[in-house]
């Protein structure tokens, strides 16, 4: 099941305190970055973050967002302040991106 736009744009909204939030549309799912980094998505209509030190002692449930994908951390919660510091939280725990690579012509 593809997530909905509708629910994106309350993900999204509950991320409008989080610098620089991208999105990218992934086979019907949606994958979400702030500052360059990835740092979640929205998965059948579940927003999800990565599992990190920082997600994992403000979140408690997990769940896998696609099969053979890694547990996630599940954001049920609806305050937008506790989101968007949990956000910000994480990306000093995440990896930089990695610069793409130009395809050989």
């Amino acid at each position: 099941m593809a997530s909905s736009t509708e629910y994106l744009e309350y993900v999204l909204g509950l991320l409008a305190g989080v610098p620089e939030v991208t999105t990218r549309k992934m086979m019907g799912e949606y994958l979400l970055y702030a500052s360059g980094k990835l740092f979640g998505g929205v998965y059948d209509d579940r927003f999800l973050v990565k599992d990190t030190p920082a997600s994992r002692a403000a979140l408690s449930t997990s769940e896998i967002p696609y099969d053979g994908a890694s547990a996630m951390m599940l954001v049920d919660i609806e305050d937008r302040d506790f989101v968007a510091n949990l956000v910000i939280s994480m990306l000093s725990e995440l990896s930089e991106p990695q610069p793409r690579r130009r395809r050989a012509r």
